[in-house]
């Protein structure tokens, strides 16, 4: 039985509650997470580590838990009240641990639950997006003197364009005339933006723009809020490594100023919100900027092009290689994907304007 299972996990941590029931929290996409209700406040989240997709758990969990830990230590003049509502909390097992692995081979962490708190979907207002960029830049400002190179690379060429390239050369060189000919626009349109595309990974590489610890999932049902919608804390940190702002800030960018679904297939109504992205911005900025070099904050703009480009070349080769990584609900559910974010990046870049790409 599932409550007695999670019951039993949920005692092998160092706490002083009593579980009364659960509830299954369905916001993710990979993990199994878990409400655990006690007998009294405070609850608790407990959370399976899906380890078919992430192969180094316990590095994972051990570069979660020392972000919190550094950033717990940063935000130490808090009151401990404002920092177990604005720092995810960690607990170890009773052996010290900072995850419990179970007979079956799965791996737990627990954290306290952080009450009266909500999250979004999707951006409802300029407000939301101004509070969620607030939030990313100080997530990034508390970390920026952390030892990014002490992380671990959870996910291998999460981000990197020469990687992504190859498979789709590799996809391009195997895959149907048909499909050659249903995607052709979308593959010249790829063809085209290689060398634009490359331009942060060269940086990164020669060391001109530096590596941070970056959050890698800032889609903005990752920002919990309070109740009057003031943003309190980044979740779901299983993919914090090594990284660039420009990935962060530009995957936040690709989530919320899409006005239609990522798979909506009328182009016609895929626009870019350019006032979310201004508020967006403007709140990263406003707790960011002394943090960033000349060079970062001038490449900014560029990480939300390539954010969204990145997601489209891979919906583009997984159509190439016949649905393999995405689950699709038709045939050409990933074209339609693919396509539906190079009109997003389009849109982008025509409202940018030839000098747009500037802060």
């Amino acid at each position: 039985m599932l409550s007695e299972k999670l019951k039993y996990i949920f005692d092998q941590f160092q706490h002083s509650a009593e579980f009364s029931s659960f509830k299954e929290l369905a916001s993710g996409h990979i993990n199994d997470t878990y409400l655990i209700k006690t007998t009294k406040k405070p609850f608790f989240v407990l959370q399976r580590i899906n380890h078919g997709v992430f192969k180094n758990v316990p590095e994972l969990i051990e570069n979660k838990v020392a972000i919190s830990n550094h950033i717990k230590q940063k935000l130490q003049h808090l009151s401990p009240k404002k920092q177990k509502r604005q720092i995810l909390t960690f607990l170890n097992t009773k052996s010290n641990a900072s995850y419990f692995k179970g007979v079956e081979g799965d791996y737990w962490n627990l954290m306290q639950f952080i009450h009266k708190s909500v999250t979004f979907e999707q951006v409802e207002s300029e407000d939301i997006a101004y509070e969620g960029g607030k939030l990313l830049g100080q997530f990034l400002t508390l970390t920026s003197d952390f030892d990014a190179s002490t992380l671990s690379e959870v996910i291998p060429n999460f981000h990197d364009m020469s990687f992504r390239y190859r498979e789709f050369e590799e996809a391009l060189s195997k895959t149907s005339e048909d499909k050659l000919l249903k995607a052709q626009t979308s593959i010249q349109i790829v063809q085209d933006l290689k060398i634009e595309m490359h331009i942060l990974q060269t940086l990164k590489e020669s060391g001109e723009i530096k590596l941070r610890v970056t959050h890698n999932d800032t889609k903005i049902s990752n920002v919990l809020f309070d109740k009057k919608h003031k943003g309190l804390c980044l979740i779901d940190t299983d993919t914090v490594m090594p990284g660039i702002v420009h990935y962060d800030f530009g995957d936040a960018i690709r989530t919320i100023c899409n006005s239609a679904a990522e798979d909506e297939a009328n182009l016609a109504l895929v626009t870019f919100n350019m006032s979310y992205y201004k508020a967006y911005k403007k709140g990263f900025l406003q707790e960011m900027k002394q943090s960033l070099t000349p060079l970062e904050l001038q490449y900014l703009p560029l990480g939300a092009k390539t954010m969204i480009f990145i997601i489209g070349l891979r919906f583009l080769t997984d159509f190439l290689n016949g649905d393999i990584y995405y689950k699709t609900k038709y045939p050409e559910h990933n074209l339609d994907r693919a396509k539906n974010q190079f009109k997003l990046l389009q849109s982008f870049t025509d409202q940018m304007g030839v000098d747009g790409f500037r802060v």
